[in-house]
């Protein structure tokens, strides 16, 4: 990871794993934030993968994120 890949766009935390990698070595990524669990493709542009261009409106804290709603089940299949 890039320097400005060791933060999460979403919610600037430090703590992020790599899910996958692309079949063709080098070229793409993609990162999980393991706090927000925002993830992204290396590949994709600035307003997705660097918190300077991400937009504001979307940013997470950390405070956010502990008071954040419990996370939607997803239903049983019918």
């Amino acid at each position: 990871m890039s320097a400005e890949e060791t933060v999460c766009p979403r919610c600037a935390a430090a703590e992020i794993r790599s899910v996958t990698t692309s079949p063709v070595p080098g070229v793409w990524e993609v990162l999980q934030c393991l706090p927000c669990l925002y993830m992204w493709r290396t590949s994709e542009p600035d307003r997705r993968t660097r918190r300077d261009s991400y937009p504001d409106s979307f940013k997470l804290t950390a405070e956010d994120i502990a008071n954040a709603t419990e996370v939607p089940a997803i239903p049983p299949l019918r």
